[in-house]
């Protein structure tokens, strides 16, 4: 950096500017205030360095407490900030130093400058809304945003025909997007005018100055034709006895540049190059009469342009905005655009539904707009020193949120009490579900640490970690929240299926098949609730293998044990021989009765379709001897009857039956609450029937599932059917085979 020592010419310019300065602050100074800033600035001028185009500190400072002077309002709190936070900034003064010698409020204002520039450190890109959020929750005070604006205003005025046109060019575009927007909402409007007129200049100085020799007239000579123009439409108005105010403006060479290239037109086409509203004082139920009474005054005295007739007043805009806008052809024969409205209807344009600023299309931001209002209506009220009644007012706009960067210097926008973990998932989900911690301002942080605005955060990953359950308590965005779920979900899908494929194996070495009713059985004698999870302890080593297979077949045990002491008995009947021929068995006459008083017979129910009393049966004699009884419609019944039909027995039911059977039915369904105890107590409430076993397993909104109930025949199972089909949410019921 080049020496801070004053120039030659820099010298005289810092006199003449501290003069200026004074006289300009004297009415709100107190004894020994320029004596004692005079006094730090000489003992500590050797700490200050020039900044990036070369320029003095001190000047810049001391040009921009003068336009805050004139451009606003003289404010000692204000200038003595912005003169001393270089210093503080540099270290050669203590912030308690500036507190006890000039007031907690300079020092508060101190901070909040020094907060902005570390944010600038950061090297953000300022092109962003989150980067504007953050300005304004760093400055904490809107008088360190104001000074921001109007500094920001010196330095352009300073910088004109810069050697580093790149530099340059980068200053404009950040006036152009940042600085600018936030002077009109502002409602600073001829430092929003000169903002876009120096950013348009730097960033297209052969546009600007084709625009500028065009007009052929100087800014000056612009506002004395807007005069001219009013001056006789003033004294018509006076003589009608109407009460009103004109207000007359010259459009700016931005907001003309602009104009043409949304309108695709040369400047000759351009109407509204100047411009005056008038603003009536005037009862509502005159306001229509006399906003027409001064329109006819006006096309009058001036030719009007009838395409450029807008009539919002007969009919107002969907956002509330009422005015007439008429365009007349004045003097010199230059178009100049009329604007009549009342005292009312201005309110509503410039800060209701219809405020200015949104009518040109800058995005809403709730509470902000609210706030600005009431910061422009202080800027508005013309009493002395209006700066200093925003001595109160914090910037708490955006107190909900958390703004923090990546070492690259990206911002992100996080809820107010976002953690570390929120903010990796709103990088990309594979960096959440792979985060392990992070480093937040140079010092490693846990999964659960807090952000804060203005954090620098670098997220740690690694390849083995992945999303927990307790994850969902340390997260709080629903972003976030809802990453972890869908993580959670694969990876228990993907265990469920890996503790799936352990038990296949394990029951394919044992030379066991799978019966899914058994096996849902045991999947609710375990004590799990849904297969998934079953499964998936399977997976983890929580449910040993073996312990499964051992359940699964005690219920064969358990079957053979009670079939002959439960089921019910045959009449007589004598045991074919299996080897006989097929023709002869197939004619026999024999017939398994199955009724009351059968004994001695050993036979059983299939399990493969799970006949029950009254459905249509057939018996096979197995290769142990043993009976095995299947449906008719059992789906191994045509492979036994084409290759073992020398083996089949007729079977029939007979008396009434005074036991229960196991039916299995599969049921889908909406996975929605209370759908499950809807079931059970239907089942539960049928006479003759009894719930024994159920497994859900639930996807994507749906669930599946087999139940296992007890019935004493199928018209009882027939009619339980019915009746769980007609519980909302069910979809589908079928019996198992």
């Amino acid at each position: 950096m080049d020496s801070i020592d004053f120039m030659p010419d820099e010298r005289a310019e810092a006199l003449a500017l501290a003069g200026r300065l004074m006289r300009l602050m004297q009415p709100v100074t107190r004894p020994g205030d320029t004596s004692a800033v005079r006094r730090l600035l000489q003992a500590n001028a050797a700490t200050l360095r020039r900044d990036r185009f070369g320029l003095h500190p001190v000047l810049r400072h001391m040009h921009t407490a003068i336009l805050l002077a004139e451009r606003l309002s003289p404010d000692r709190n204000m200038a003595l900030a912005l003169m001393l936070y270089e210093y503080v900034r540099t270290g050669a003064v203590e912030r308690a130093q500036i507190s006890a010698d000039w007031g907690e409020d300079v020092a508060h204002m101190v901070d909040g400058l020094l907060n902005v520039a570390t944010l600038y450190s950061r090297k953000a890109a300022v092109e962003t809304d989150n980067f504007r959020k953050l300005l304004l929750t760093f400055a904490d005070d809107i008088r360190v945003i104001i000074i921001m604006i109007v500094d920001r205003l010196a330095l352009m005025q300073a910088i004109n025909h810069h050697p580093d046109a790149e530099a340059v060019r980068h200053v404009a575009a950040e006036a152009s997007y940042l600085y600018a927007p936030l002077a009109h909402r502002l409602g600073l409007y001829a430092i929003k005018g000169e903002l876009e007129d120096l950013a348009f200049k730097y960033s297209n100085r052969e546009m600007f100055t084709r625009i500028a020799r065009k007009l052929n007239q100087t800014k000056t000579h612009r506002e004395k034709y807007i005069a001219d123009f009013i001056e006789p439409v003033r004294r018509r108005l006076k003589a009608e006895g109407l009460n009103f105010e004109i207000k007359g403006r010259t459009k700016s060479i931005s907001s003309i540049w602009n104009k043409m290239k949304k309108q695709k037109n040369d400047l000759d086409e351009i109407y509204d190059l100047f411009a005056i509203r008038i603003i009536l004082d005037v009862p509502p139920e005159l306001e229509k009469n006399q906003c027409w009474l001064v329109y006819s005054i006006v096309t009058d005295m001036y030719r009007p342009n009838p395409a450029r007739m807008k009539d919002w007043i007969s009919i107002p805009k969907s956002n509330g905005y009422e005015s007439l806008h008429i365009t007349v052809y004045g003097p010199e024969e230059r178009w100049v655009e009329v604007q009549i409205r009342t005292r009312r209807m201005d309110l509503v344009a410039e800060k209701g539904l219809a405020a200015h600023w949104r009518y040109k299309g800058i995005k809403s931001e709730g509470g902000l707009d609210t706030w600005m209002n009431n910061v422009r209506d202080i800027l508005e009220a013309g009493a002395d020193g209006p700066l200093e009644l925003m001595k109160n007012m914090r910037m708490d706009v955006y107190d909900k949120e958390v703004f923090v960067f990546t070492p690259k210097g990206d911002l992100y926008k996080l809820p107010m009490g976002a953690t570390l973990l929120d903010f990796a998932f709103s990088i990309h989900s594979s960096v959440g579900s792979h985060c392990t911690g992070g480093r937040v301002n140079g010092k490693n942080q846990r999964l659960t640490y807090r952000l804060r605005s203005g954090d620098t955060v670098e997220i740690f990953t690694a390849q083995s970690q992945t999303p927990k359950t307790d994850w969902l308590n340390i997260a709080v965005t629903s972003k976030a929240r809802n990453k972890i779920r869908v993580a959670l979900k694969e990876l228990a899908g993907r265990r469920a299926e890996l503790g799936k494929e352990l038990l296949q194996r394990r029951f394919k070495n044992r030379k066991i098949d799978i019966d899914d009713p058994q096996l849902s059985r045991a999947i609710v004698k375990a004590g799990y609730k849904n297969i998934t999870d079953f499964y998936t302890a399977i997976a983890d080593e929580k449910l040993d293998v073996n312990d499964v297979i051992d359940l699964y077949t005690s219920f064969d045990r358990t079957d053979d044990t009670t079939s002959g002491s439960t089921h019910i008995s045959a009449s007589e009947y004598v045991m074919p021989d299996p080897l006989a021929d097929a023709e002869h068995t197939s004619q026999s006459s024999d017939i398994l009765v199955i009724g009351d008083n059968i004994k001695g017979i050993n036979y059983r129910m299939a399990r493969c379709c799970n006949p029950i009393f009254g459905d249509d049966v057939f018996g096979f004699v197995s290769s142990e001897g043993v009976i095995k009884i299947h449906r008719n419609d059992c789906p191994n019944a045509d492979n036994i009857r084409r290759n073992y039909p020398y083996r089949l027995i007729r079977t029939r039911w007979s008396g009434k039956n005074g036991s229960q059977f196991a039916a299995t039915l599969r049921i889908v369904g909406q996975d929605e609450l209370g759908i499950i105890t809807n079931l059970t107590s239907i089942i539960n409430k049928e006479k003759n029937s009894s719930l024994r076993s159920i497994s859900i397993d639930s996807n994507d909104g749906l669930f599946q599932g087999f139940v296992v109930v007890g019935v004493s025949d199928t018209s009882v199972l027939n009619q339980l059917i019915k009746k769980i089909k007609t519980i909302k949410g069910i979809k589908d019921v079928q019996r198992s085979k």
